[in-house]
């Protein structure tokens, strides 16, 4: 019994949080700078020292860079907002509730809003003694998903009653994931008006010195590239499954192939008609709408491709939220009775 005159303690729950990248608030310069200024300053994202690294960043790179992004952003700003905060607001929505109305599902991004510390303090009010971290991430990186977990184990070393913490392990050779891709591409294909040639998978490109020290980004990629190849095995009928790397950044060496240079390569092959995927977004945003979509048809068709097609990431949709649904529900065994 709760003594009179003691603080309210709202019911015990539990806590799904969603965690994504981020994005600016607005398609416009000084938004995209403020956002730019916080993802480039993360030390998981750029491993240079500080002194060298911050004098580029606010001398060059946030004085240059914000007009040419948001202009980017403009081309796939939707009515509800940034592509990625709105659709992975969405999948929260469509999962709460999935697991027993003591489990709240919220979402947050690791740069911008709404803030990951923000989120946690809101489910540790609202009663969450248990909460599994989801960064929504296929495939381990430390500049995706370590600073995500990162930056919620930072705000928990400040709370003096915390919730018990679990995090989402990557799921780049889940049998789920692997199944939901094969049914989304194979969706995506049927609806086409014409035969792709060959199907590019681009993933998000990485610094070789990260694969160097050990990060196992690359080798969850091309895993997931294969495991899926096997899985199309016969829907592609023999056609090329093409793994490349996108959204080059600076001087340093990146994983190759890069996906710009791999497209515009492809007529020379005499491959004119082509689909792209990109299997290691959750939710699609401004590299896939805008890079892949948009960029990417440009330097194919100048190329001489005839035909192209990009092939919308899992995102909202029922065999995306699925597959989100199974992977949580297998997380959060033991917390909850019949899962």
């Amino acid at each position: 019994m709760i003594p009179a005159g003691h603080p309210p303690i709202p019911a015990p729950k539990i806590g799904v949080l969603l965690m994504n990248l981020g994005t600016p608030e607005g398609p416009d310069a000084r938004s995209v700078k403020r956002y730019l200024g916080e993802f480039l300053s993360d030390r998981r994202v750029v491993e240079l020292p500080a002194i060298a690294w911050q004098p580029i960043l606010r001398g060059i790179i946030l004085n240059t860079r914000p007009k040419k992004s948001a202009h980017a952003y403009g081309l796939v700003w939707r009515e509800d907002g940034s592509p990625l905060a709105a659709i992975t607001r969405l999948q929260s929505q469509a999962l709460q509730g999935a697991f027993g109305p003591e489990v709240l599902v919220d979402w947050a991004m690791r740069y911008g809003n709404p803030s990951i510390a923000e989120r946690l303090a809101a489910m540790k009010a609202a009663g969450c003694e248990r909460i599994l971290l989801a960064p929504l991430y296929p495939q381990y990186c430390a500049a995706t998903t370590a600073t995500a977990n990162d930056k919620a184990f930072a705000h928990l070393a400040g709370m003096r009653w915390q919730p018990a913490i679990r995090t989402l392990p990557p799921y780049y050779d889940d049998a789920a994931y692997i199944g939901a891709l094969k049914a989304s591409v194979e969706a995506g294909l049927a609806a086409l008006p014409f035969e792709p040639q060959a199907i590019v998978a681009s993933f998000h490109g990485m610094p070789q010195r990260t694969l160097e020290l050990g990060d196992p980004y690359h080798c969850h990629c091309r895993k997931t590239a294969r495991l899926l190849g096997e899985a199309l095995a016969d829907t592609l009928g023999g056609r090329e499954l093409i793994v490349a790397f996108q959204s080059r950044f600076g001087r340093a060496k990146w994983l190759t192939p890069a996906t710009d240079t791999t497209l515009e390569a492809l007529p020379g092959r005499g491959i004119t008609r082509v689909a792209i995927l990109a299997p290691g977004f959750s939710a699609d945003c401004l590299e896939t709408l805008e890079e892949l979509s948009i960029r990417g048809r440009e330097s194919f068709i100048g190329a001489g491709g005839t035909d192209f097609a990009y092939l919308p990431c899992l995102n909202d949709v029922p065999v995306g939220i699925e597959m989100l649904r199974s992977i949580l529900a297998r997380e959060l065994e033991g917390w909850i009775a019949g899962f």
